[in-house]
């Protein structure tokens, strides 16, 4: 007879499984019809890749997506760098509630609020908009982010082995290229890929802070679904979702364990 256990074991799993379906069923099922030989969004006709092919035709799309990689890899380098210096900057200073909400506020404040208050700022300083202010608004929020995950990698770093280095004769600028930074770049590469990932993915700020043609690849699939959902959306959420799956498993990978 099945212990108590053993069937509370068995009913978790069958929950679990089917909040994973919940989750993931309805994109399952948009990566099945990626492959949809017809044109009907919802109707499986047979298995084809033609939609895949349609999208290197797309100028409009190819454009958006090049407009894109400009955004996440600009937004992501300015972020790496100024979070990773916060990240270090704020490990030397006594712990403070106040101070760690006003760094991470960025991360927590909802995004309509930020892309409004972000458009205000712009407005006010009377800068125009186009991919330099989605850049910008983008590093915003990137840089809370990069320094919570460096921060995150510091909290496993031996803080001893820096004073052992300068008693040792070598250099603050010496101590930290050689020991310092090898020991956090695991977390500083996780939080760039984390990063250029949300920076992708990101729409509302992006949507409020954009210029005329400065269209960016999710504003550009959010004017194709206006006219209804094709194959060829379809393909393009596919190849963005393996993009976004694939960034986040590595930065997981790279950021686990400690140093």
């Amino acid at each position: 007879m099945p212990s108590a256990g053993h069937h509370n074991r068995g009913t978790l799993r069958v929950h679990v499984a089917l909040v994973y379906l919940f989750l993931y069923g309805p994109i399952a099922v948009l990566v099945g019809l990626s492959f949809n030989a017809s044109g009907l969004p919802t109707a499986w006709t047979g298995f084809s890749t033609h939609w895949y092919g349609e999208l290197l035709h797309n100028e409009a799309l190819l454009k958006s997506a090049r407009n894109t990689i400009i955004v996440a890899s600009a937004s992501t380098l300015i972020a790496t760098v100024l979070g990773t210096l916060l990240a270090l900057g704020l490990d030397r200073l006594r712990r403070s509630p106040v101070l760690e909400a006003v760094v991470f506020a960025p991360m927590i404040i909802p995004d309509i609020v930020l892309a409004i208050a972000l458009l205000s700022f712009f407005t006010a300083i009377r800068m125009t908009l186009g991919l330099h202010s989605i850049i910008i608004a983008h590093a915003v929020f990137n840089i809370a982010l990069v320094c919570a995950i460096v921060r995150t990698r510091l909290s496993h770093f031996d803080h001893t082995m820096i004073e052992a280095s300068i008693d040792l004769g070598a250099s603050e600028a010496t101590t930290f290229q050689r020991i310092v930074l090898p020991s956090i770049f695991p977390g500083i590469l996780a939080g760039a890929l984390v990063a250029f990932t949300l920076s992708v993915d990101e729409f509302i700020i992006a949507y409020v802070t954009h210029g005329p043609s400065s269209i960016t690849f999710p504003i550009h699939i959010y004017s194709m679904i206006q006219v209804g959902v094709t194959p060829e959306i379809n393909a393009v959420a596919t190849i963005a979702l393996g993009v976004s799956f694939t960034l986040i498993l590595l930065s997981q990978r790279l950021n686990r364990g400690t140093p």
